[in-house]
């Protein structure tokens, strides 16, 4: 019985080593089961990782091209935007000097518009004037006829009175009186009839029925004192217009003034 119970210790124990060993030996495959399912889930993610890693790498690289991209054109962009500026800044210069210049052209335009309307207005006066002194002229032309003509007359009335010499017959010679250069009769003095200081000239009562031509210099004379010298640029019959010619004689001219013919 003893035997028997010895006998059967040792193979209880076998039986319960072997047990032990199973156990430990399921447990040890259970867990590398569990770590090789962990590993591969690990390796799954990590390889998903990696294409997310790869997928994002390719997105940034696409985003760094597009990046580049809009940078080259946003420095085209810059590049035209200054060169607009730079054209408009021109512009604007082109425009200023333009502006100028119309200003310019317009005050221009202004003052010989004004001044056009003063030779005008100048022009229409001297006209008036030129009108007024023709019928002066006229007028004194024709005053000058009258007196010519009553000159004349006188000048007739005097030579039929004038004895042209008497003759005295004695026993030994014969007498002849001859009038003196006194009592024949003078010609007209000619004399300024019209001022115009404006115009520097005068009217002188000589004309070309005095034999007066155009150039002919005269010598104006204030009593005996000299005035100065007018040449002849507009002949009438019987008076002329002469342009001082000096400027300081209209000055000194008047109305009245002896007129002699100079040379």
């Amino acid at each position: 019985m003893n035997k028997r119970a010895s006998a059967s210790v040792p193979v209880l124990l076998v039986i319960i080593l072997t047990i032990i060993l199973l156990g430990s030996t399921a447990s040890g495959f259970y867990l590398y089961y569990n770590e090789h399912l962990k590993n591969i889930e690990l390796n799954n993610r990590i390889e998903e990782i990696i294409t997310k890693q790869k997928a994002s790498e390719a997105k940034l690289l696409e985003s760094q091209r597009v990046v580049s991209s809009l940078e080259l054109r946003l420095k085209d962009s810059t590049s035209k935007i200054d060169d607009l500026n730079n054209q408009l800044n021109l512009e604007k210069a082109s425009k200023a000097a333009v502006t100028s210049d119309l200003e310019s052209i317009r005050a221009q335009l202004q003052e010989q518009n004004s001044l056009r309307a003063n030779l005008e207005s100048k022009l229409r006066k001297a006209e008036e004037q030129l009108s007024s002194m023709e019928e002066k002229l006229k007028d004194l032309e024709s005053k000058k006829a009258e007196l010519v003509t009553k000159e004349n007359l006188e000048a007739e009335g005097q030579a039929e009175g004038v004895e042209l010499g008497k003759i005295l017959v004695g026993p030994d010679k014969v007498k002849v009186n001859v009038p003196d250069d006194g009592d024949l009769a003078k010609p007209a003095e000619g004399k300024v009839l019209v001022v115009n200081k404006e115009y520097n000239f005068a009217v002188i009562s000589f004309g070309s029925k005095d034999g007066v031509k155009l150039g002919d210099i005269f010598s104006i004379y204030s009593g005996k004192k000299y005035v100065g010298d007018v040449k002849v640029e507009k002949l009438h019959d019987s008076m002329s217009a002469a342009g001082f010619m000096s400027e300081d004689i209209k000055n000194r001219v008047k109305e009245g003034d002896r007129v002699e013919k100079k040379g």
